[in-house]
């Protein structure tokens, strides 16, 4: 949680956002030293070069494969219940990295700009980053900035590129699993989706629906301790649920039963999902992974993510089958099957 009373004081002169933060003079240096540096307050920014530069030994000891990411942030609105985009920007890349099995170590971090933003908003985004980095452990160690004229962005995009080691034993791969494995989730599924519809505001919904926005890299680290062969492992994202087990289904040539009482969705997300016409299996999440693991290893791997604080909801939600290859199909809980197919075009656009 942001302190937005206490945020650090700083020289920077002006309210807004001017043409001239991103002309490469005086201006453009103030606001890189007195917002950017000041406020991730990391060793490599304040270095003030072209590039981050690190220790190879280091990242030796961790492991023997580098790993990397990249992602684009362009949210509307930018600030919502329970988080804020620059929150976004660090948790989507720091999980992309983890469910790999990488150990996240440092981000980049790239804002566009658009001429009149408030400094005061600026400077709140970066202070959730921070404190969102600080969180998971990992530093921003280089970045840039660009500013372009009224119009031309949608108040702020950022990039984040992420770097990570993968250890020796890791080998998460989304062609990995196999008949007899179960799909387990850590909590519940469309948090982020439905929280993004209520910070909007278009439909005077009234509901307490906050993002499920948080870096998973902790959560991961423990699950890796017991249960070191996680074959598949992605956080469901834009597309959620679904795309991420077609994804699966698809690399792996095997088929998955879920079963649709045992997927666990909270009764505002599905009150939401109604009267959109929305289902909650597709809506974004950005606090969520799924891992399929062998069944053995299922009943000591779900013991220990309950007992962590963002697996304490964590469930066994389905199971991998051989046939029919590539599909992924919904027990409904009336008897029947349906086909849960990859999303086609896009239920909410601007989600993350």
């Amino acid at each position: 949680m942001i302190d937005l009373e206490n945020l650090p004081k700083t020289k920077f002169r002006g309210k807004n956002i001017t043409l001239a933060h991103g002309a490469g003079g005086k201006a453009m240096r103030d606001l890189i030293d007195e917002i950017f540096v000041a406020g991730f307050d990391s060793p490599e920014l304040t270095l003030l070069e072209d590039q981050a530069r690190f220790d190879l030994s280091n990242l030796n000891k961790l492991g023997n494969r580098l790993a990397m990411t990249t992602d684009c942030y362009v949210v509307d609105p930018l600030f919502f219940p329970g988080g804020d985009i620059g929150k976004l920007a660090v948790t989507g890349t720091v999980n992309d990295l983890a469910v790999g099995g990488a150990t996240p170590l440092y981000l980049t971090c790239g804002m566009i700009i658009e001429e009149g933003f408030p400094i005061d908003d600026l400077q709140r985004i970066v202070a959730s980053m921070k404190s969102t980095a600080d969180s998971a452990g990992v530093r921003i160690v280089t970045g840039d900035t660009k500013v372009v004229p009224r119009g031309a962005a949608d108040k702020l995009f950022i990039n984040t590129a992420g770097v990570g080691v993968i250890p020796e034993t890791s080998n998460i791969q989304a062609n990995r699993a196999q008949a007899g494995d179960v799909v387990v989730i850590n909590g519940y599924v469309g948090d982020h989706g439905a929280a993004i519809v209520d910070a909007r505001g278009e439909l005077a919904l009234e509901i307490s629906t906050v993002t499920d926005c948080q870096p998973l890299n902790d959560l991961i680290t423990e699950m890796l301790k017991v249960c070191p062969d996680i074959h598949c492992m992605r956080d469901a994202t834009r597309g959620g649920l679904a795309t991420v087990l077609n994804e699966f289904a698809s690399s792996s040539e095997v088929a998955i039963q879920l079963d649709n009482t045992k997927i666990p969705v909270r009764e505002e997300v599905r009150g939401v999902c109604e009267i959109l016409g929305l289902d909650p299996l597709y809506l974004a999440n950005e606090g969520k992974l799924i891992a399929i693991v062998s069944k053995e290893d299922s009943e000591s791997l779900l013991a220990a993510m309950q007992k962590h604080p963002i697996g304490k909801d964590s469930c066994i939600i389905g199971a991998v089958e051989e046939s029919p290859q590539g599909k992924v199909i919904l027990e409904t809980g009336f008897g029947g099957n349906r086909i849960i197919d990859m999303l086609i075009g896009e239920q909410l656009p601007r989600i993350c």
